[in-house]
């Protein structure tokens, strides 16, 4: 009954789980801020969405880019930039195919035939030396041109183009990372000239969505790069951990209805979950996405019948502990030297004692304020902690992990 095949639950990175949990605010900010805006040619910043490795930040964009595809938008498929590759070759890849979608190419007008071969040489050769140096306009200058002419065609059908780029902390040239964001920036700051009923005419944006996807750490490179520019361009968002009642709500189908299922002879059956079974498991994720779906498909597995029960949470959470272990420790070997020594600092203290000048004093700074810099990071940069009169824990695995026997169970 409850097979491989059949399992629900999806801890891989990138993929969009059955088993959704939580982001409303980002998913509301799509459906009702961002897409209708530019479809009425208003204007809209680009969207990035950052956070430490398992908060779910490329499978909540994947979601969105779904439901726009859903709905007629023309969607790039997922620009993921490996370390050390060149990531206009990447945009320029996935925007010919959004051209392509747009019926650019069967348009046979020479500047359009001349563009589309010059982003073809982008998307071969990126920023080399020889591209450069070869007749026509800069590579970035291709790729907004390329980018406003798809969102031009986009207007028209009444549509959204949308564009993901992830992994965007692996963009380590800086003339790439310049190119790349001025590409994006002006395109989707663009404003083209329409006529409007009564035959005024009035400038508008275009129909263009830009997500940009990564590491905390993006944000300090992009920001020293393009200063001021980058942050009127994009809003940021560092995703935290999502509620227990978000994670309890994504639960609520097994409780009530049943997760439907085969049952091996062709017909159907459902599985359900026990409401001790959902707090086990909600309680042993501690809001963290990767997870929760690890969590739940090792639950899954661990028995055949049509009940979850909380003993069985716990076997197959038991089976997921050296991955949990190594999720969180993984997060936690990224930190510098002196901001994971201020972590455990932290974690070494009460909760009531948790004051910036307790926890620099155990940490070893000299001064507060000394210490104020690294714990700023921790909480805007990095979003694990909060800071306050009293500090406390966002990231909640990982104060778990530091303060308790957390991810072992009894």
């Amino acid at each position: 009954m409850r097979s491989a095949v059949d399992n629900p639950f999806n801890p891989g990175s990138d993929v969009v789980p059955l088993v959704w949990a939580g982001r409303t605010v980002q998913l509301e900010d799509w459906r009702a801020v961002l897409r209708p805006r530019l479809i009425h040619g208003l204007p809209e910043r680009g969207r990035t969405i950052l956070g430490e490795p398992g908060l779910g930040k490329s499978a909540l964009v994947r979601k969105i880019a779904a439901e726009a595809a859903e709905n007629g938008d023309w969607v790039t498929p997922q620009i993921r930039v490996p370390s050390g590759s060149d990531p206009l070759k990447l945009v320029a890849d996935a925007l010919l195919q959004l051209a392509h979608a747009a019926g650019l190419a069967s348009r046979r007008e020479k500047r359009l035939d001349d563009l589309l071969g010059r982003v073809q040489s982008v998307a071969a050769s990126g920023v080399s030396l020889a591209l450069r140096e070869s007749r026509g306009p800069n590579p970035h200058v291709a790729l907004t041109q390329l980018l406003v002419e798809i969102g031009l065609a986009a207007m028209s059908k009444g549509v959204v183009c949308l564009v993901h780029v992830d992994e965007v902390q692996n963009i380590s040239d800086d003339a790439a990372l310049s190119q790349l964001l001025i590409a994006l920036g002006d395109a989707i700051t663009h404003r083209t000239t329409v006529t409007v009923p009564g035959g005024l005419e009035v400038e508008q944006s275009l129909p263009i969505a830009v997500y940009l996807t990564g590491l905390p750490e993006f944000e300090d490179r992009a920001g020293a790069k393009k200063g001021a520019t980058f942050a009127r361009r994009f809003a940021t968002t560092v995703l935290q951990a999502i509620d227990d009642d978000d994670l309890t709500q994504a639960l609520h189908e097994f409780v009530i209805h049943g997760w439907e299922t085969a049952d091996g002879a062709g017909r159907s059956t459902r599985v359900h979950m026990t409401q001790d079974a959902v707090a086990t498991l909600v309680d042993l994720c501690r809001g963290e996405p990767f997870l929760f779906q690890l969590a739940g498909q090792q639950a899954w597995y661990a028995g055949q019948g049509p009940l979850i029960t909380a003993d069985q949470v716990a076997a197959g959470w038991r089976t997921a502990q050296r991955e949990a272990t190594a999720h969180v420790e993984r997060i936690l070997g990224r930190l510098p030297q002196r901001e994971r020594e201020l972590l455990e600092a932290m974690a070494e203290l009460p909760a009531a004692d948790r004051r910036l000048t307790t926890i620099a004093h155990r940490a070893g700074f000299s001064t507060a304020a000394a210490a104020g810099p690294t714990s700023q990071r921790l909480d805007t940069v990095r979003g694990i902690i909060q800071r306050g009169k009293k500090y406390s824990f966002r990231h909640r695995a990982v104060e778990a992990y530091l303060t308790s026997d957390w991810p072992e169970v009894e």
